[in-house]
């Protein structure tokens, strides 16, 4: 997978916790959504795609949310590289 979102757990509530450094985190529904097409391995177009058609939202904003939620992952050391 390339980063470390295989190691955190996920409940429907949007608690998530990293078992590596014993952190946990709370996020809405939307970062939910993202994280698990995240652990999929699903691609950031893939992703996109998902957003605009379960949030009704346009291509754009969807991708403005989805990099915005992707550096919150990398500031909290949950996901690496430059990719999605």
């Amino acid at each position: 997978m390339g980063n470390k979102l295989s190691r955190i757990a996920l409940n429907d509530e949007g608690f998530i916790f990293d078992p590596e450094t014993g952190n946990s985190y709370t996020v809405n529904r939307t970062g939910l959504f993202i994280l698990r097409l995240l652990k999929e391995g699903k691609s950031e177009k893939e992703i996109v795609k998902s957003l605009t058609e379960t949030f009704n939202v346009d291509e754009r904003e969807a991708e403005r949310d989805l990099i915005d939620f992707v550096e919150q992952l990398r500031l909290y050391g949950l996901l690496e590289g430059k990719n999605v």
